[in-house]
């Protein structure tokens, strides 16, 4: 059964979702305010985060933000917002949805479906990824494909291995800089570009699973 971590500060509305959810197959542990979902988030393992983008205290926003430090669990933002600039700074901080208020539990139910399926769709566990004839073992930092091994070097297999956990996620330059070359890193974010021209190249025909998204960054599909 899935479990999800959802936050938000009206009680009646979480408690209908809650109900909702439980009868729908889910298993939710719901919080009334971010640093309670934080709390949560930290004892617990979820399989889905829904946040509330405007609770007292920590924010969607901020809580998305710890929680991206952390893991790339799916997370779903709830809001009466409707601007484009806040959906964009949602998904800029690695939301996987967004579902706007007043919102029908039905499609809500459906959302949760969706994202889940779109995470889950091929198998991967703590320690491998498997895609057809494509592996990964995190532990080893064996790759093949095909039935031949290829060879990455760390910082490939990093960016590589940031990308697999990001599935479907479209990540910027900075996400990846951030991640992957770190937060005091002050050089040109171009060299993204170049290691991804060389991992999809060492990838092969297996390298067209990394697709670049025009103005925005890259998605491992």
């Amino acid at each position: 059964m899935p479990r999800i971590l959802f936050a938000e500060d009206n009680e009646n509305l979480r408690e209908v979702v809650t109900d909702y959810l439980s009868d729908n197959g889910y298993d939710v542990d719901a919080a009334s305010d971010g640093d309670k979902a934080w709390n949560l988030f930290l004892d617990e393992r979820y399989d889905l985060v829904l946040l509330d983008v405007m609770m007292p205290g920590m924010s969607g926003f901020d809580l998305l933000r710890k929680i991206r430090s952390r893991e790339d669990v799916p997370v779903i933002l709830a809001t009466a917002k409707v601007q484009e600039k806040d959906q964009l700074l949602g998904y800029s901080l690695g939301a996987d949805e967004y579902i706007t208020k007043p919102f029908s539990l039905p499609v809500l139910a459906a959302k949760c479906k969706a994202v889940l399926e779109r995470a889950g769709g091929r198998a991967m566990t703590g320690k491998n990824f498997t895609d057809g004839s494509f592996s990964i073992d995190f532990v080893t930092h064996r790759v093949s494909y095909g039935g031949s091994e290829i060879k990455l070097a760390s910082l490939d297999f990093d960016l590589l291995s940031y990308f697999i956990s990001n599935r479907g996620r479209v990540l910027s330059r900075e996400q990846i800089l951030d991640r992957i070359w770190g937060f005091d890193y002050d050089g040109n974010d171009r060299v993204v570009d170049t290691h991804i021209k060389r991992l999809r190249k060492a990838l092969g025909d297996y390298g067209s699973h990394i697709e670049t998204v025009v103005k925005e960054g890259y998605r491992f599909v």
